[in-house]
Parts: C-alpha cells; structure tokens; sequence
C-alpha cells in the first residue's frame, strides 16, 4: 500500500501541517459511485487532516481491506488558503468471469472450485491465485506427487460491460508420482536399519508386496516418523538419542532417497524413585502401580504411559488411580533429579487435591429422546464422588442405547471449583437415526428373498393415541416395537415384536414380547415352482424378561423366555415330516447369560468382548405322559425294515409307511428337546485405526430320550449370509461366507455345528452422515448330524473381502466377496467365488 502527493516540498511527517478537506474527487476505473468509495474510506469534507498523517494512510487501509480494488493512491492536487483539494485514484478488482481447468480429473474439479473458492463473480486477488497453487500443491504432494507445478493466468475481458472481469486458466502438472526408493541411517550401532524404519509407521521404502502403506513421501508424516525413531531409542534406554541431520536425495524423477543421521547417546537405567506429597496412597502403593524397579533400562515414553496414558480412558496409571477415587484436579509430575553415572533418580511429584464431588448433572442435545431415558443410563449422580470410570462408563452406554452419533458423545465438566471441590457434568449428545424401515433382498433356496419391515427403536407406546407425538411416530422413551413382513414364492412370515428396557421405570429389567405366524410351501421338484396345496404354518408366541445383574460384575444380563410355537402340516410330506397332515406343539423355555462389554460405537467397536450362551429347554414329557417310547421305536425300526425290503408288496409298504407316519405324529405331538447355544465376540485394537474381531460359535440339538429321537424342528442350517430360506420348520441360518445359503447342511439340517470366524476392520469414516469400515474376513465353520460326525477339525474354510456402509437414510448396506476352499458336500472341486449382501433403509 502506498500513498503519493504531487506537492513539491518536504512532506514528512515531521513537517506535516494541518488542512481542512475542501473536497474529494475520485477517478479510476471503477463501477462504483464516488459518494460510495468517500463515505468508505473515511475521509469528510470540511475534516481538518495532517498531510503527511495517519488520516490518509487509514483511509487507504480501508480502501484496501474491503478486498474490492487495486492500485489505491491518494493525490493532493492543490492548496488553497488552508483548505485541501484531495483526488483517489483506484481500479476496480477484477471479477472471475469464466474458469478453465485442464489437468485434473472431471469428477475432482468440482471439489477444486469449491473449496478454493473459485466461483463465478469473486473478486480475483494475488491472495487468491498464491492460495489456490500451495492448496493444489500440497494436496498432490500429500499424494506422493512431489513435483506438482500449477500455473494459473488471468487474460482480461474486452468487451462493452464496464465492470473489470477476468477469464482463468488454470494449469496443474501433477508430474510422475515421486516414491522413496530407500531409507537409510547413519550413527545407529544400537539399532539396525531396519528396526529404525520399523519405527517409522507412515514413511515406507518401496516394497512390492506392501498394500497397506504405500511408499509415497509426506512431509509432516516424515517429521512425525522422526519423531517415532527418536522415541523408539527412549524406549530402550537412550534418552539423548537425537537427529543430526536428514536429507532427501532425489534420484531421478520418480524415485527420492532419505538419509537419516543419528547421534545415539549412552543407555541410562533408572535408580530410585521416590513419591513426594502423596497422602492418600502409599509409597508401596503407588510403586505396584507404576511397576518400575530400580536398576530397570530407562523408558520415558512408558514412565509417561504409568503416569497417564492418554490412548487408554480406563488405564492402570496413577492418574487413573486419583481420578477413580475422586481427585480430579490431582497432579502428577514426574521430576528426573540426577542423572549421575547413566542412572536416573526420579522423584514423582504429586499435588492430590480435594476429592471432587458432583454438583449438577445434565444433558443437551437429547432433541427425540426424553431426558428419563437419558438420565437412567447415566452412571454419575449429584452429590457422589467423582470417578472418571463412571463418566467413561456412561459415555459407553449412551452409545450403545442406538439413539445417538457414538462418535459425538461428549463429556464436559463445567464450573470446576477446586476450592470447594465440586464440579458440574454436561453430557452433550447428537441425535441419530434409530427408528428404522427395513429392506433387504437375497438370492437363497433357489429364489430371491425379500424383506420390508418397520423398527422402532425409540418408541413411545404411551403416546400411541397422541396425534401430536407423531413426528412421524411418537418416539422418546426407549421402546422398540417391529413390524416385519419376509416373503419369497415358497414362504410368507408375519412377526410383531414389542420391548420395554426399563420395566416399571424402576431397574433395568427389559421385558419384550413377539407374535409371528409363517406360511411355507413346498417345493414342487416338477414345476420348480411352490405347490400352494402343500403347506406348513407356524404360529409362535413368546414372553421374555431380562434382568442386568450387579455380580460378577454389571456388564452380565440374565435372560428368561417362555415360549410356544404350534406347527400346523397339510400334505407336507418330506424327509423329516413323515406325518404330511398333523401338527407339534413346541412349549420351551430358554435362559441365557450374556456379557457386553464392547465400546463405544456399536456399529464399529474398538474394544471389549461380547458373548452369550443360551439354553432352551422343553418339558420332558417321556417322563410322565406315559407313552412307551421304547416299544413305538422298535415297531418304528419294524416298518422301516418293510419299506426297504424289495420283497414287500405295494400295499405292505403303504400299510408300513402310514404306522411310521402315525408314530412320528405321537413322537412329535409335543416337542421334547434341549438345546445349548453359544457365541463370542472379541474386539482388539491394533495399529492405527485396525480393528480385529474374533468369533467363535457353537450349537447343540439334544433329547431327553434316545427312543423319542432328535426334533425335526430348531435344526442348524449352515452357509451363506444368515438371510433364511424358504424352510422355515424353525431351524435357524448360521452365515458362514463364501458358501451359498445353508449350503453345508444336509437337507434336514444339523444338530451340532460350530464356527470360527477372524476380521480385521479398518474405518474409512465413521461420522454420523455416513459410516464406513472395509474388513477382510476368514471364516471356517461346519454343521453335524449327530455326534458319531462330530469333528471340529473337519471345517469348511472360506476368505474374503466386503464393505459396510451405515447411513441415517439408508440403514446399513454391506457387501462381501468371500472364496470358498472346501467343495460342497456331495462335491470333489472347491466352491470359488460367492456374493453375499444385505441392504437397510433408516430414517
């Protein structure tokens, strides 16, 4: 910025002199008015000003900062008796009129003109070109693409609209992708090379068989790396250890090299440790918990993970340790007090505080949900002593209520006084999609299989007849009601569902209740059609209650169900239904032990363990309905005997055929089984943002009485993605991928089956608008008859790839590529490939 006066005299500001502005005129080319560009800059007729002075320079500064013109000067053209005649001269910054952009993809440069700011009509300035090359720039050098040149020219428009305008032509040369062919270091006789580049977690060599890091050079991920090889020496003792000097050298136009000069320093141990203004724990105390002993190689990096370690919430670290009993503004100082010989006596300084005790607890960001849903939920109480694994613990189970973003649960403590050691807790939440309208579609049984069904997973049954609630549902207490409709050309199933969480408001007792009714048909082998005169209904009630227990521990759930089932056949003749036109009575009573402990997103746990076993049983009426189950066995074995006897006549075998089917219908008149069932889920943590889940399963169909047999009802059916299949006779899909739908069960399902199943996960984003993870996936899994087949070793293995995808609009979408490695049963050649794919809608 400049101002310049046609005066031919010394006009320094120390022989400045005073003047009254007698007018002010404006020339340039610019379109707007002179009154506007005058009242802007602050100057007034009849003003008195100092020229030289800072009146003029401000009226510049102001011109200049309205972002609006270019070239401002200032003239004072004549004096007149005391009075000053003042011209500004100034240029019209000139508008983006069109914008051509050539080298960077059509479907990029869109993002490139948002977020640069290059729309039509902006005011284009050296600020804006010099932005707009470095955010190019370092965005392809991020990339890998080191050498990105981008000009950017500007031709003038010449035509009869006055106002100034430009036409933009920007350039990007991306070059070749530069990569870093080696990475070497110099000083380091501790640690080899290629410990050194195992430190550096982001900065990689080219290497062939490498898919997750690629080999590209980032400049602030490099210094970070640095960062990570110094602490990689701290860990192991050498405390000094720094870098000297690195260097890039460039090979040639794709390929850089990283020399990296260490100076390693000496090994230091540590020698006492001693703990300074702790009273609410001992010495000893405090020791077990810092598990570091005299004599022990120096650490700096775990000494400040037993001290706080920021990546674990629930950490066993001191920090933890005063925070979990209530003194949140305690402090802990580690002091190195001498270093004498390599050997480094600490003192841990300690400033404990008052224990800080709850004042106010509150909630904001619950729009949907009521606050008494919330507040059930919270672990943290006015009045009690602070504890942060009570606050880490409510984050947990707001997040797993469903009805909030998981990722934008926060804690905030407010009013800290630690005079009167109280503090008050504001939990912030985002309300998410959880009522839910269901689709999904699969290839199984020979057809597609479809689903449409509602979810309400924040329903509020007391606001049913409440027109106003209706937004579009009344919602806000917590309840879940479903209404789901499965149907394909063999089968029509029917379900209603409702659950309270939270029974007489009191405890966390969850009640739920379910009605389904299911038409099935069978399979006309002919036609390759459903034959609608061959069917089997079934009509099911069930009553749960489910308590959250306070031992081992409150992370374990006891559940209970009563419930009944009647099946209903017509002409429904097939292996295991020999009685075609009858019906079975399944009265049942199942418990569970359950244990969740995972965090914090349930859609993409990071960590903890979740597992169930299960256990259903039925009255075991051989024992007191009096039927010889013996003697009905052995007539049974009789007339199979007649029936494979090639000898037997036509009406021996009918006559044979018709006592099985009557001595099935008396076996099966009322179901008599049990049946124990369990499945683990472990997530661990790994590296970056890597999420590896283990499962397991196991499932067993058992009898009472041997003579009475196996149920031909709540088999296993193993394979494919778990959607179901046209027979329903009460069995249950186990997914096991890369293998088409209950493909490696016999046609009569199994009794025993067991799976193994490893993932590792890895989030591509995970905010509320749309949540996405990859996972790469091994599966191994088998189905049994009965136990004489039991071999858990003889699994079907499959691997494979997928994708899920959960959005507030659409619900979860996921997709997964899997290999089998086993061929079906009744096959010689491996499976191959299989699609499995499942799609949700919420809203």
């Amino acid at each position: 910025m400049a101002s310049f006066f046609t005066q031919a005299q010394d006009l320094s500001y120390a022989n400045s002199k005073t003047y009254t502005i007698a007018d002010i005129t404006v020339k340039g080319n610019t379109s707007f008015s002179e009154q506007t560009i005058v009242t802007y800059s602050g100057l007034r007729k009849g003003e008195d000003i100092s020229i030289p002075g800072e009146e003029i320079s401000n009226a510049v500064k102001k011109l200049w900062t309205s972002n609006l013109f270019s070239d401002i000067e200032v003239y004072l053209i004549k004096v007149e008796e005391g009075a000053a005649y003042l011209e500004i001269r100034l240029s019209d910054l000139p508008e983006l009129n069109t914008l051509k952009i050539e080298g960077v993809k059509k479907s990029k440069k869109e993002a490139l003109i948002k977020e640069n700011n290059l729309q039509k009509g902006v005011k284009v300035t050296e600020n804006l070109i010099t932005t707009t090359k470095n955010y190019i720039q370092n965005k392809n050098r991020k990339a890998g693409f080191l050498n990105t040149k981008v000009t950017i020219n500007t031709v003038e428009v010449q035509d009869s609209i006055e106002k100034a305008r430009v036409n933009m032509l920007l350039y990007v040369d991306r070059g070749e992708k530069v990569k870093i062919k080696d990475i070497t270091f110099e000083g380091n006789n501790v640690l080899s090379d290629k410990k050194l580049r195992k430190a550096m977690k982001n900065t990689k060599r080219k290497n062939p068989i490498r898919i997750l890091k690629r080999s590209k050079f980032v400049e602030a991920d490099y210094k970070e790396d640095l960062e990570s090889v110094i602490n990689k020496y701290k860990s192991i003792g050498y405390r000094d250890a720094r870098v000297v000097a690195d260097t890039m050298t460039v090979i040639d136009k794709k390929n850089i090299a990283l020399n990296i000069k260490i100076e390693e320093g000496e090994k230091y141990s540590f020698g006492d440790i001693s703990f300074v203004g702790n009273t609410v724990y001992t010495d000893d105390y405090l020791k077990r918990v810092l598990r570091i002993e005299k004599g022990d190689t120096y650490n700096g990096i775990e000494l400040a993970k037993r001290i706080a370690d920021e990546t674990k919430p629930d950490g066993n670290d001191i920090t933890n340790l005063y925070q979990d009993n209530g003194y949140l503004f305690s402090t802990i100082n580690p002091v190195e007090i001498s270093a004498d010989n390599n050997v480094i006596d600490m003192e841990i300084r300690i400033t404990e505080g008052k224990p800080v005790y709850f004042d106010r607890i509150s909630v904001v960001g619950n729009v949907k949900t009521n606050d008494h849903v919330v507040y059930r939920e919270i672990r943290t109480r006015p009045g009690e002593l602070y504890r942060k694994a009570n606050v880490v613990r409510t984050v947990r189970e707001l997040s797993q209520l469903g009805f909030f973003d998981a990722e934008q649960i926060t804690p905030n403590f407010n009013n800290p006084n630690p005079e009167d050691g109280t503090i008050d807790m504001e939990y912030s939440v985002v309300e998410a999609g959880s009522s839910q309208i269901e689709l999904q579609g699969g290839y199984g049984g020979g057809g597609f299989i479809g689903t449409l069904g509602l979810s309400f997973n924040n329903f509020s049954i007391k606001n049913l007849f409440n027109g106003d609630a209706y937004k579009p549902i009344p919602t806000g207490d917590g309840q879940k009601l479903a209404l789901r409709l499965q149907a394909s050309r063999f089968y029509q199933t029917y379900s209603f569902s409702f659950s309270e969480p939270w029974l007489g408001g009191k405890k966390p007792v969850q009640f739920s209740s379910s009605l389904s009714h299911t038409k099935q048909f069978l399979y006309d082998a002919t036609t390759g059609r459903a034959d609608k005169d061959r069917r089997f209904n079934i009509t099911g009630i069930t009553f749960g209650l489910a308590k959250r227990l306070s031992v081992p521990d409150d992370y374990f759930t006891l559940s209970q169900a009563l419930s009944f089932q009647h099946y209903n056949l017509k002409n429904y003749n097939t292996g295991l239904f020999t009685f075609g036109d009858g019906y079975s009575n399944n009265l049942s009573y199942t418990v569970g032990l359950s244990r969740n402990n995972t965090f914090n997103d349930p859609i993409f746990p990071t960590g903890g363990s979740n597992f169930n076993i299960t256990a259903k049983f039925s009255l075991p009426y051989s024992l007191f309905n009096g039927e010889d189950y013996e003697a009905l066995n052995e007539e049974r074995e009789d007339k199979l005997d007649i029936l494979a006897d090639e000898s037997s006549t036509a009406g021996q075998a009918a006559v044979a055929s018709d006592r099985i089917s009557e001595i099935d219908q008396e076996r099966f008149k009322w179901l008599e089984f049990y049946k124990i069932k369990f499945k683990g889920d472990w997530y661990t943590k790994l590296i970056d943002k890597f999420v590896f889940k283990s499962s397991i399963e196991f499932g067993f169909l058992g009898a009472y009485n041997q003579d009475r047999g196996i149920i031909p009802f709540e088999r296993f059916f193993v394979g494919g993605d778990g959607l179901g299949s046209y027979s329903l006779d009460g069995r249950e899909a186990i997914a096991l991928r890369g293998y088409p739908n209950q493909a490696l069960s016999t046609s009569d399902g199994g009794t025993i089956y067991n799976k193994f199943s490893l993932e590792l996960r890895y989030p591509i984003t995970l905010k509320q608008s749309a949540k996405i993870y990859a996972l790469g996936f091994l599966d191994t899994g088998a189905s049994y008859e009965n136990f004489r087949d039991y071999n858990p070793f003889n699994l079907k293995r499959s691997a494979g790839l997928g994708i899920r995808i959960f959005m507030p609009a659409f619900g979860l979408l996921g997709i997964d590529f899997g290999h089998g490695f086993d061929a079906l049963p009744g096959q010689t050649q491996k499976h191959g490939w299989e699609t499995h794919f499942i799609i949700g809608q919420q809203f």
